[in-house]
């Protein structure tokens, strides 16, 4: 068997040879201490992107064998915004702080040389007159957002492709949270529900539309994939009955037409404790859970398991952390891994990038010993 045919065998309930060994990419951090270690190369790392040749390379090195964010969209990239807004510098600081609006119109700052998440102080998206000034001609479908020379080199190589690729259709709240922050887009549901309505109507459209245009150019997609980034430790950013009742049905149209193309396999990537927010996505067509944050609450299949049955799939769930410690370290997450690799539907892949604390040859041991294992 190839690895689409494993993914597909495996989330689908069907007799696979063996579980693949999947990951969720790197921090650029963390490549930049193996280079130091001398693992890899200063042009092993320069460009490095999920499922690109290059990340393929380094997966090899460490014995994975793909990486599960590998998918195809359209030339807006992770967001839905075309043009995004071009990212510009408004203020310097004498501590080495700057203040600036990045691509998604929210201004932040942030600290030179350090790369955690920036603080958000301000937005553009507030009222009605900034989402029709700034946010909804940059919200309109055309051709331009597709690539389709990608495209049709990808339908030709549909049918000897041997790793799974996915389709990424987006996201249909977690974007527009982005845009307004939490305070702000909770405020609006209060403030002015017919704007919230249309700006969510707006961007589940256009998901649709993005989503049926690419699944037209006759390219062979193993599973589709939403984002979100939602909730947090203690539970979601939204009201869950709110979320079901405005953007499940978007979820609803998108899935549907997956299904009629034949992709059953639809995962989605909602950080935090997301338990709450499951039954809609479950149904309303999205079927497997990616990734499963073990963090702080010790998230995992097993439970959702045994309340929603076989419905739910899960891809993550493998606690990164070990890969800061030793062996033994390793050998008992895998031990951890055996029961819920046993209820079948889920491949186990360490949850989010691997981080700077990781040890190399932790990670070797890892994918042999799960290879030996699986």
């Amino acid at each position: 068997m190839n690895n689409r045919e494993r993914l597909k065998a495996i989330l689908n309930y069907e007799s696979y040879d063996r579980m693949p060994l999947v990951h969720f990419g790197y921090w650029e951090e963390t490549l930049e201490i193996w280079c130091s270690q001398g693992h890899l190369s200063r042009e092993e790392i320069t460009g490095v992107a999920d499922g690109n040749a290059k990340d393929k390379a380094i997966g090899d090195k460490l014995g994975f064998d793909f990486n599960y964010i590998t998918t195809f969209t359209d030339n807006s990239g992770a967001g839905s915004l075309f043009p995004a807004f071009e990212p510009k510098v408004i203020e310097e600081f004498a501590d080495g702080t700057y203040k600036y609006l990045n691509e998604d119109g929210v201004i932040v700052v942030q600290k030179k040389g350090v790369r955690s998440i920036p603080s958000e102080i301000g937005h553009l998206l507030t009222d009605r007159t900034s989402w029709e000034e700034h946010y909804l001609p940059r919200l309109q479908y055309s051709e331009s957002r597709f690539d389709e020379h990608a495209m049709k080199k990808l339908a030709a190589e549909s049918d000897t492709r041997q790793e799974p690729l996915g389709l990424y259709c987006k996201s249909l709240f977690g974007q527009i949270r982005n845009w307004m922050g939490v305070e702000g887009i909770s405020y609006m549901y209060a403030d002015d529900e017919d704007l919230y309505d249309e700006i969510i109507q707006t961007v589940g459209e256009l998901c649709f539309k993005t989503t049926e245009r690419i699944l037209k150019a006759g390219i062979h997609f193993d599973f589709a994939h939403f984002w979100e980034d939602i909730c947090f430790k203690n539970g979601p950013l939204v009201k869950p009955s709110i979320f079901n009742e405005k953007v499940g049905p978007y979820y609803k149209k998108i899935t549907g037409l997956l299904n009629n193309y034949g992709i059953k396999i639809v995962s989605l990537d909602c950080d935090g404790l997301i338990d709450s927010l499951i039954p809609t996505w479950l149904e309303n067509g999205v079927n497997t859970m990616f990734p499963i944050e073990y963090g702080t609450w010790q998230a995992s299949i097993k439970p959702w398991r045994e309340k929603y049955g076989k419905e739910i799939r899960g891809v993550g769930g493998m606690n990164k952390n070990v890969f800061a410690c030793d062996y033994k370290a390793v050998d008992n997450e895998i031990e951890r891994l055996k029961e819920l690799v046993d209820l079948g539907g889920y491949i186990p892949c360490p949850d989010h990038r691997i981080p700077p604390d990781a040890k190399w040859e932790n990670i070797q041991y890892y994918c042999d010993r799960m290879r030996s294992v699986f």
